[in-house]
């Protein structure tokens, strides 16, 4: 019998996987062919979805991209020497994309079926939680310091820094919130692990919760993701049948429980103290601090805060070791970072890989360059509000003191890759505008500024008197300025990076000479 595996990875599945899966179980029947065919997490290879993988002697071989006209033939070619099949790959862990990365995070990824709990433990689940379960609270917190961790949403803060806060906090009760909100452009890694690798994340919060005292943790992930919505439920159903979560967890003698709450698509909600207000039932506000949500969070009680991708490298440097985990990196930014591809690039996808290579790597050697031909523009680094990153800066090192010596920053490792063809004028408009429409509007700079800074754009590129030009220029050089450092939360903060940017490294956008932008 032949096994085969194909994602059921919701970008997969919009290019065809069901089709593709539906056409080989229509054609096995007509030809009386025994099939198993499993519904795996996706490898992230997302330029050859759907990508079907055989199960062989020389281990898994990859087939992709397919449609479902390719399913006759392809059956043909399975049936003898399947290596001569034009969409034949070869073995999928030698093709060069993957095998270079060092997959920690996503070392699950297209192997496991997302919802069977005999597939996570087979690989290594639960194991970092079952160290976790043997250790005191204190000791927990000390090795994902240890570890060097830092919060993967964007400020890179110490993860292990707010744990101990949390946990010496006072409070009759304590909370973990994961931050699943993933609403930066380009970005996709959130979604690929909880559609993919649900218990992973559980686990990650689970460890958190009995490390700082917390007995109740929540998931707020945006509306617009189902799938993942779904596959979380599921996978919270079955952990806590399994004695993953509940009153006793594992046998521990202490409590952990989990919900899944869903946002409704407003961008603020990304912020934890406007995401901690949606929680509540309130309107998403950025609330000013201190205090902190480590100590004051959710209802008012110590809340640990984390994105999906802080949260999920936990259980390895549980079951693994501090040590371990910090091998990987490079000066502060230690362990793997998974970036996420996508934009104007041939081969988009996700590549996990210890901080420390460049962008040109990634953006050239994985990447593949342009999906257009045309030569490189830029790429966009750490979401809508990222800086535009040039390329004779593509050879800064993905580390977070390197991008922010360089007025950039990771962010999420979203890297949205443009050709020359695109208007950076345009770019910084957006950026603007999109500020103004997502704000929560609390604070001044964030409301009246980013509003303001559309009109100044506007009237920077309308204009064509050389004098009205650079004045206008400047003012919105202030602008950027005022966002930056007088908003209250990053959304305004933020808005300031891509628009300075796309002024410095590309005035001819904006109908400026070069020392005109730098003045």
């Amino acid at each position: 019998m032949l096994k085969l595996f194909i994602p059921c990875d919701s970008v997969a599945r919009a290019v065809g996987a069901d089709e593709v899966t539906d056409a080989l179980v229509a054609e096995a029947e007509r030809r009386q062919l025994p099939l198993d065919i499993q519904r795996t997490s996706s490898r992230g290879l997302y330029w050859l979805e759907p990508l079907l993988e055989l199960d062989s002697d020389a281990g898994r071989l990859g087939f992709g991209p397919l449609t479902a006209e390719d399913v006759p033939a392809l059956l043909d070619a399975l049936s003898g020497d399947a290596t001569n099949h034009p969409l034949a790959l070869g073995r999928v862990e030698e093709l060069p994309y993957l095998k270079s990365q060092q997959r920690l995070l996503f070392s699950r990824a297209g192997i496991t079926r997302p919802l069977s709990l005999d597939d996570y433990r087979a690989h290594g689940g639960f194991e970092g939680l079952a160290r976790a379960i043997g250790l005191d609270g204190a000791d927990v917190v000390a090795a994902v310091l240890d570890s060097g961790l830092r919060g993967r949403g964007g400020a890179a803060f110490p993860a292990g820094i707010k744990w101990r806060t949390v946990r010496d906090a006072p409070g009759p009760q304590k909370y973990v919130v994961c931050n699943a909100d993933e609403g930066d452009s380009g970005t996709f890694a959130d979604r690929m692990l909880m559609e993919g690798d649900p218990f992973l994340l559980i686990e990650g919060m689970a460890i958190a919760g009995l490390a700082v005292g917390a007995t109740m943790g929540y998931v707020y992930v945006r509306s617009e993701y189902p799938d993942a919505i779904a596959t979380l439920n599921q996978a919270l159903k079955l952990a806590r049948d399994a004695g993953y979560l509940g009153e006793d967890v594992c046998g521990s003698g202490r409590a952990f429980e989990l919900e899944v709450r869903v946002g409704a698509g407003a961008y603020i909600c990304g912020e934890e103290t406007a995401l901690l207000d949606s929680l509540e039932g309130k309107r998403g506000v950025v609330r000013a601090k201190p205090p902190l949500p480590a100590l004051q969070g959710l209802f008012g009680l110590p809340t640990l805060v984390h994105n999906v991708l802080t949260l999920a490298s936990v259980p390895v440097i549980l079951a693994r070791g501090a040590p371990f985990y910090r091998d990987f990196g490079m000066g502060r930014s230690l362990g793997t970072m998974p970036f996420q591809l996508a934009g104007n690039v041939r081969h988009g996808g996700l590549v996990e890989r210890a901080f420390g290579l460049t962008l040109r790597e990634l953006v050239e050697d994985y990447g593949g360059g342009t999906a257009s031909g045309r030569p490189l523009k830029a790429a966009q680094v750490g979401g809508p509000l990222g800086a535009w990153v040039p390329p004779s800066q593509f050879d800064t090192p993905l580390d977070y003191e390197a991008f922010a010596a360089v007025g950039a920053m990771l962010g999420h490792g979203g890297v949205v890759v443009a050709d020359d063809s695109l208007d950076m004028a345009r770019m910084a408009r957006f950026a603007l505008q999109f500020c103004a429409e997502e704000s929560c509007g609390k604070c001044t700079p964030c409301r009246i500024g980013s509003t303001r800074g559309v009109e100044v754009v506007d009237r920077l590129i309308a204009t064509t008197d050389i004098s009205a030009r650079q004045q206008q220029a400047q003012l919105l050089g202030d602008l950027c300025d005022t966002l930056q450092y007088g908003s209250l939360c990053a959304l305004g903060g933020m808005t300031a990076f891509p628009v300075a940017s796309a002024l410095k490294h590309f005035p001819a956008d904006f109908g400026l000479a070069t020392s005109e932008a730098d003045s």
